[in-house]
């Protein structure tokens, strides 16, 4: 177990599903629901999203392969989408999504794009390709961000209250500052993979 790399995934899925900024949203997503409801839609959305996030972590190299996508060229790529979704978080522009009549919120938006959005999949194929040692520390990365996550989305109710909106204004910019600083380790590397090797 490589504990590093654990800590490092678990930062990077942890910090983009942004359960704390996503609360609110939730919450306008399930109003009028019953707690009951809202907890089997939590628990739906987060077996989805990490389901999604596992498939990616292990499939993803053989789509690049496929596309002759380089590993440089994908951390460039990550990094990028990464910045651009920091400075969202970092500047409150970022997108809320609207539920449609009918549509099951657990998986979209909830689960897709919110928990487990381009960024996301994008981090954990980079990862795991980084990692050819280490797997199982990537898989428990994602499972412990996934866990922590859906304990934060089960108690949306009471931290919202707790923390107000100003509170959850801050948390989310402190993740994007953080997310920010991945995505330029991130893409530096592969900067310096693509033109410095």
């Amino acid at each position: 177990m490589d504990t590093s790399v654990l800590i490092q995934t678990f930062t990077a899925v942890f910090v983009m599903a942004d359960a704390l900024g996503n609360a609110p949203v939730f919450l306008i997503l399930t109003k009028g629901m019953e707690p009951a409801e809202r907890h089997q839609i939590v628990d739906r959305a987060t077996v989805v999203a990490t389901v999604v996030l596992l498939v990616f972590a292990f499939g993803g190299r053989f789509v690049l392969e496929y596309l002759h996508i380089s590993l440089a060229s994908l951390r460039v790529a990550g990094g990028l989408l990464l910045l651009l979704i920091a400075l969202d978080m970092l500047r409150g522009e970022l997108d809320t999504p609207v539920a449609e009549a009918g549509r099951d919120v657990a998986i979209t938006p909830l689960a897709l794009p919110l928990l487990a959005g381009p960024g996301t999949l994008t981090t954990v194929m980079i990862l795991m390709a980084d990692s050819p040692n280490a797997h199982i520390s990537v898989v428990v990365g994602i499972l412990s961000a996934m866990v922590v996550t859906w304990l934060i989305m089960r108690q949306s109710a009471r931290i919202d209250r707790w923390i107000g909106p100003e509170g959850a204004i801050i948390a989310t910019k402190i993740l994007g500052f953080l997310l920010a600083a991945l995505a330029i380790e991130i893409g530096s590397e592969g900067i310096r993979e693509l033109f410095l090797m």
